[in-house]
C-alpha cells in the first residue's frame, strides 16, 4: 500500500502492549486500520445479496456498532490466496518448482506446529524479496480479474447474509485477514462491505521495497488492528460483532462484545462453548467433519500466498 514507508512514529503512538502483542502487532494493527479507512471511501453501494436474518444484537441505527469478519472459511471458502494462487498458475506466471520450495517451508512450519523465529523470518524474507520492486497496481489488477474467475462464487451465503444484516442495520462492516490488504480491499468493494483490514507491505511510489509493516495481520496483530480501527472510527467494542472459523483469531473475538465462531475448528468450537460465544456453520456434513486438520488447510493457503510472490517475480519489472 502506497506511502508506508514513513517512520514508525508517523503511524501514530503505540498503544499499551497486551497480553500477546508485540510491537509488531501493534504496528501491522496500526497501518492496517490507517490503510482501510483510507480505501473505505472509495466502497461502492453494496450488490444484491441472499435474504438477511435478523440481527440478534445491536440496535438498528447504531453508529458506534459495527461487524468484523475473518475472511478465509468465515466468509469465503478456502484461502484467498490459494485461490490467487490458481489464477496466476493458470496464466503460466509461475514454475511449480519455485511454488514447491516456498510451500514446503510452510508446510514443515504447519506439521511441526511450533513458532521458530529463525524459520519464520526466512520465509518472510523469501517471500517479500520477489515481490521487492514490482508495483501495487499490478496486484491489484490481477486480483480483480481472479476474484470474477475464482472467488466470487465462492463466499458462504450464510455468512454474506449476516454482513448484510448488519449493513441494513446502518453499521459498517470489515473484512480483517492475514492476506495483502491490497486482495481483501478488492473483495470486500466487490461485496459492497464497507472495506478491509490486511496485511501491510510498505511501498514508496507504489512500488513495493520488500518489507513490511509491522508483521503479518495474523492473531493479536488482528485484534491490534480491530482497537485501532474502533478508535480512529469512534466504534464502542462492546457494541460491536466479530466473526471467524479459526481459534487463531481468539484475541479478536474476545475485545468485542458479541463474538462468533462461523465454521469454527476443533479449537474454537470448544473455547466458543465455554465461553458461551455462538455458533454458526455454514459447511455440508462432510465439509465440516474435517475440522481439526489444519494443517492442511494452512498448506493450501500458503501454497496460494507463494504463488501470488512467485508469479510477481516473473512478470515484467516496471
Amino acid at each position: 500500500m502506497a506511502g508506508y514507508a514513513q517512520p514508525m512514529a508517523a503511524l501514530g503512538w503505540f498503544t499499551r502492549r497486551r497480553h500477546l502483542a508485540t510491537e509488531a502487532s501493534v504496528l501491522a494493527g496500526e497501518a492496517s486500520a490507517e490503510a482501510a479507512r483510507k480505501s473505505s471511501a472509495q466502497t461502492p453501494p453494496p450488490p444484491e445479496a441472499p435474504e438477511a436474518p435478523e440481527p440478534e444484537f445491536p440496535v438498528v441505527g447504531d453508529e458506534r456498532a459495527a461487524a468484523f469478519f475473518d475472511l478465509d472459511n468465515t466468509v469465503m471458502q478456502g484461502a484467498a490466496l490459494f485461490h490467487f494462487g490458481r489464477g496466476l498458475y493458470k496464466r503460466h506466471f509461475f514454475r511449480k518448482r519455485e511454488l514447491a520450495r516456498f510451500a514446503w517451508q510452510q508446510t514443515w512450519f504447519r506439521l511441526a506446529g511450533v513458532e521458530d523465529p529463525a524459520h519464520m523470518e526466512d520465509v518472510r524474507s523469501s517471500a517479500l524479496s520477489i515481490v521487492k520492486g514490482h508495483r501495487v497496481s499490478e496486484l491489484m489488477t490481477i486480483g480483480e480479474e481472479i476474484y470474477d474467475e475464482y472467488m466470487a462464487d465462492r463466499i458462504w451465503p450464510g455468512t454474506r447474509a449476516l454482513a448484510q444484516a448488519h449493513l441494513d442495520a446502518g453499521q459498517r462492516v470489515w473484512l480483517v485477514t492475514a492476506a495483502p490488504v491490497e486482495t481483501a480491499t478488492i473483495i470486500a468493494r466487490r461485496l459492497g462491505l464497507t472495506g478491509a483490514l490486511g496485511t501491510v507491505a510498505e511501498s514508496v511510489g507504489g512500488v513495493y521495497t520488500g518489507k513490511l509493516v509491522g508483521e503479518p495481520l495474523h492473531g493479536p496483530a488482528k485484534a491490534e488492528a480491530v482497537r485501532a480501527l474502533a478508535a480512529a472510527e469512534s466504534l464502542d467494542l462492546s457494541r460491536c460483532a466479530a466473526y471467524s472459523d479459526s481459534s487463531n483469531d481468539i484475541p479478536m473475538l474476545s475485545i468485542v462484545g458479541h463474538p462468533y465462531a462461523v465454521n469454527p475448528d476443533g479449537r474454537l468450537r470448544k473455547h466458543a462453548r465455554e465461553h458461551g460465544w455462538r455458533l454458526r456453520d455454514y459447511r455440508t456434513g462432510r465439509k465440516a467433519a474435517k475440522i481439526g486438520i489444519p494443517a492442511a488447510a494452512g498448506v493450501g493457503a500458503v501454497a496460494g500466498g507463494t504463488a501470488a510472490a512467485v508469479a510477481l517475480h516473473r512478470r515484467r519489472r516496471f
